[in-house]
C-alpha cells in the first residue's frame, strides 16, 4: 500500500550541526557500507547502538553488475530533484518490516540512489556546515521531504573539501541518517587451563550510534541530528548517509533483420536493469525466430523465456560489453555461436555504463 507525502509548503533555513568532537589527526573519505550486527532503538527518531565492521562496496543495481562509472555523471539539477522527490508508505508484512521511505515520482527514467560518506568529527563548536530545504512537510506527524540546498563557507565540510578531501555531498540530497562511529582497543585475555598457560592482548571493537532521519520534516530532522551523543573520545568519524536522485543511464538497442523480412533497422532505447528481450516486448518488439530449435527436445517452440528454446537469440554485432557476462548455461547452448546472445537472458547496461549496442535478430535466417 502506497501514499504519497503531499507537498505543503516550502522553507528554507541553515543548520549549523553542532555535532561536536576532536578532528583526529588524518582526515579521509570514504564510501563504504555498513554492516550492523545489531540494533537497539533508544529513541523517537530511530536512535541506535550497535557494534558494527565498515565495509567498502558499491550498491547493486538490478541486472548490471558492479559499478564501473562514476555515478556523478547521472546527477540531475536541482529542478527536477525537487520536483521528483516523493515519499512512499510501505505497509509491514510478513517478510518486510515497511515503514516510509523515499521514492522518486518518474521512477521509469530516475532512481533512488544511495550515497555513504565517512568522515571525521569536526572540532568541538564547529558546525559541519550543511544547508536545509524542506520541501514537503508541515504535518503534526512531524513527516516531510529535507534536502541539503548547499554548504556553508567555512563549515566543516566545506573545509574538508578545500583541503582537498572529495565529500560527495550534493544539493538536492536527502540525509537518511547520520551515524557517529566511536572505536576502541579492548584488553584480552584467555586462559588454557590444561597447558597452564595464560594469553594477553588487545582486540579493537567499533560502536555506531545511528539516527534515522529519512522523511522527517525539517524541525524532526534537526531534533533527530541533535540527540547525537557528546564525543567521548578522539578521532571518532561521521557516517552520513544520503538518497541521491539520478537518471539512469541509457543504452540505445539497434535491431537489424534479414534481408528475408524486408524490414528496416530500427532503434530503439533501454534503460540500465532492463532485461532485453523484456525490454523489447514492452516495446512492441518480439524476438521470436520461427527456426530455432529448443535446447532440450530440439523440436520448435517458445519456452516462455526460460532460457532453452533459443527463439529469441540474436547476433551482438557491436556493444557486447554493454550486456552482463553469460552465464555457464547459456555459454553451453550457444558454444558454436559465441557471438549469440540469449535476450532472456541478457541485461543492458553493464556496469552502469551508456552506450550503443548493434543486434541481428533471428540470426538463424541470415
Amino acid at each position: 500500500m502506497v501514499h504519497s507525502i503531499v507537498i505543503s509548503f516550502i522553507r528554507f533555513t541553515i543548520l549549523l550541526f553542532l555535532l561536536q568532537g576532536y578532528a583526529p589527526q588524518y582526515q579521509y573519505t570514504k564510501a563504504f557500507i555498513l554492516a550492523s550486527s545489531r540494533t537497539i532503538p533508544t529513541c523517537k527518531y530511530g536512535l541506535s547502538t550497535s557494534n558494527t565492521k565498515l565495509y567498502e562496496s558499491a550498491l547493486p543495481f538490478s541486472g548490471t553488475g558492479n559499478r564501473q562509472v562514476d555515478m556523478n555523471q547521472y546527477n540531475l539539477p536541482i529542478d527536477i530533484i525537487e520536483s521528483q522527490w516523493t515519499a512512499n508508505l510501505v505497509a509491514k508484512t510478513v517478510n518486510d518490516e515497511g515503514g516510509i521511505f523515499l521514492a522518486c515520482k518518474n521512477d521509469r527514467e530516475y532512481f533512488v540512489d544511495q550515497v555513504k560518506v565517512l568522515i571525521p568529527r569536526p572540532l568541538e563548536g564547529v558546525g559541519l556546515g550543511i544547508r536545509l530545504q524542506e520541501i514537503a512537510g508541515g504535518r503534526k506527524d512531524d513527516l516531510g521531504i529535507t534536502v541539503i540546498s548547499g554548504l556553508v563557507e567555512g563549515g566543516h565540510i566545506d573545509n574538508l573539501r578545500n583541503n582537498g578531501e572529495g565529500v560527495d555531498i550534493q544539493p538536492g540530497d536527502s540525509i537518511s541518517s547520520i551515524s557517529v562511529v566511536r572505536s576502541y582497543r579492548l584488553s584480552m585475555s584467555t586462559r588454557n587451563d590444561t597447558a597452564g598457560i595464560q594469553a594477553f592482548g588487545l582486540k579493537n571493537e567499533e560502536e555506531v550510534i545511528k539516527v534515522k532521519t529519512e522523511c522527517l520534516g525539517y524541525d524532526a530532522t534537526v531534533d533527530a541530528l541533535s540527540s547525537l551523543p557528546s564525543p567521548k573520545s578522539h578521532g571518532e568519524s561521521l557516517i552520513i548517509e544520503l538518497k541521491r536522485l539520478r537518471r539512469k543511464p541509457r543504452v540505445n538497442v539497434t535491431l537489424k533483420y534479414p534481408p528475408s523480412q524486408k524490414e528496416s533497422d530500427e532503434t530503439v532505447e533501454l534503460f540500465a536493469g532492463e532485461n532485453l528481450r523484456l525490454g523489447m516486448l514492452v516495446r512492441g518488439i518480439k524476438l521470436n525466430d520461427p527456426l530455432a530449435k529448443r535446447f532440450d527436445t530440439k523440436s520448435g517452440g517458445n519456452c516462455g523465456a526460460g532460457g532453452l528454446c533459443r527463439t529469441c537469440a540474436v547476433s551482438v554485432i557491436r556493444g557486447g560489453e554493454l550486456l552482463n557476462p553469460q552465464k555457464v548455461s547459456e555459454k553451453q547452448m550457444l558454444a558454436d555461436n559465441p557471438r549469440w546472445r540469449l535476450a532472456c537472458k541478457a541485461f543492458v547496461g553493464h556496469g552502469m555504463k551508456e552506450g550503443e549496442i548493434t543486434l541481428k535478430v533471428n540470426p538463424n535466417q541470415w
